[in-house]
């Protein structure tokens, strides 16, 4: 079970170097899609670590470090997808503020 784990969050900005004829210009992922994306991966991780919980619980595995291990990723991706849900809703409140 050793995944590579992706972040969730703004991934950095890739300077790339002049494109040649033949390169085509890979298409954007707009927010929404990214956010959709991050939201999906979060629930996955929430859904195995409730199966590894399971499989605990009913005799089905003794790891339990990788049950841990499960959980623990589940609650990290859940507390980062909230602080960027705060963080939106505090620019939204702040592009409010300025409307006034």
């Amino acid at each position: 079970m050793s995944e590579l784990i992706l972040p969730i969050g703004p991934q950095p900005i890739r300077p790339e170097g002049p494109k040649t004829a033949g390169q085509t210009e890979a298409p954007e992922k707009s927010f929404k899609d990214v956010l959709k994306e991050s939201i999906d991966k979060v629930n996955a991780l929430q859904k195995e670590a409730d199966s590894a919980q399971a499989a605990l619980a009913t005799g089905k595995t003794d790891n339990v470090a990788e049950v841990f291990t499960a959980v623990r990723k589940a609650e990290l991706a859940f507390e980062t997808l909230m602080q960027i849900r705060n963080k939106l809703v505090d620019a939204f409140d702040e592009i409010q503020r300025m409307r006034i």
